[in-house]
């Protein structure tokens, strides 16, 4: 049976994999109603049902997804060719989205697209705030910021950022009042301030020297959060030790209004990198902001 137009096709797989209406117009820049038409429309040319549609999901029938398996391989094929193709042009452009987290945004990210957003205004870059380590090729991303050690090896990476160091630190009222653990063990006697991830689930735990040498501590104290800037605030309020990266706490340090300790087990470690897969073509657009990110081994760290 013959499908009237491949609009059709892309509503229907970006339906799919957002899983809601609402969601996908937005990606689609159509309303919501207009997306439930296509796809009622579509449902009834091919005679089945492709999405079971409840108050707050929507789901793939059987035959909804052995459509999605078999048609969003293709639609992605075509719109890197379609990509390829507009890289002719005079001007790199298009949308480039990059995962990273809230501290590689800030602080590795932001600075150095600053200037790139000025020279190529024919490029747009999204930028999507994640803890968790998201699958950038089923979430169609163009690639994610991540620390260097925990990228998968078919993954192509590229270091944006120099080495880092974890900092253990206390406001000077806080180590006043409570004193300084002289051994990472003693943490778990401290008023510590956790940090949950949503890719491990659990509270992180903190860790220290490395190589064979490395061993983590599992910290208690009066709170957790998801955000390692509102850790850091919590920290400079005095409501308990924390752990953050270095980067973050240098200018803290710097005036006094945070202490470092345990300084001796603090061990540098691979920085953050932009990693892609290496099997799929990168457009134009993508190619200058991984140019523009690019760490070179003579830049210094840039603190905000």
């Amino acid at each position: 049976m013959f499908v009237n137009g491949m609009n059709d096709l892309v509503v229907f797989v970006t339906v799919a994999r957002e899983g809601n209406f609402t969601r996908a117009a937005a990606h689609l820049r159509v309303s919501p109603s207009a997306v439930s038409q296509t796809i009622r429309g579509l449902e009834e040319r091919l005679g089945v049902r492709l999405l079971t549609r409840t108050t707050r999901s929507v789901t793939r029938t059987e035959a909804g997804e052995r459509l999605f398996n078999e048609i969003s391989p293709l639609l992605d094929q075509l719109n890197h060719h379609l990509s390829a193709i507009s890289d002719l042009r005079q001007h790199p452009s298009g949308t480039v989205r990059i995962t990273a987290d809230e501290f590689a945004v800030r602080h590795v990210l932001w600075p150095k697209l600053l200037p790139l957003l000025d020279a190529y205004p024919d490029i747009t870059v999204e930028l999507i705030t994640d803890y968790g380590l998201t699958d950038i090729v089923a979430d169609r991303f163009d690639a994610g910021v991540r620390i260097g050690g925990i990228i998968d090896a078919d993954m192509v990476a590229i270091p944006i950022g120099p080495e880092m160091r974890m900092v253990t630190v206390a406001s000077p009222e806080y180590l006043a009042k409570y004193g300084s653990p002289p051994r990472p063990e003693d943490l778990t006697e401290h008023r510590c301030i956790n940090l949950r991830l949503p890719t491990h689930g659990g509270l992180y735990p903190w860790e220290f020297g490395s190589g064979e040498n490395e061993f983590r501590v599992r910290v208690n104290g009066p709170l957790v959060m998801n955000s390692v800037l509102q850790i850091l605030d919590a920290c400079l309020a005095g409501v308990g030790i924390a752990q953050l990266p270095d980067g973050q706490v240098k200018p803290h340090l710097d005036n006094g209004t945070l202490q470092e300790i345990l300084g001796k087990w603090s061990e540098p470690f691979p920085g953050y990198h932009l990693y892609y897969p290496s099997r799929r073509q990168q457009t134009a657009a993508f190619r200058v902001v991984a140019n523009q990110l690019r760490f070179e081994k003579c830049e210094s760290p840039r603190l905000s």
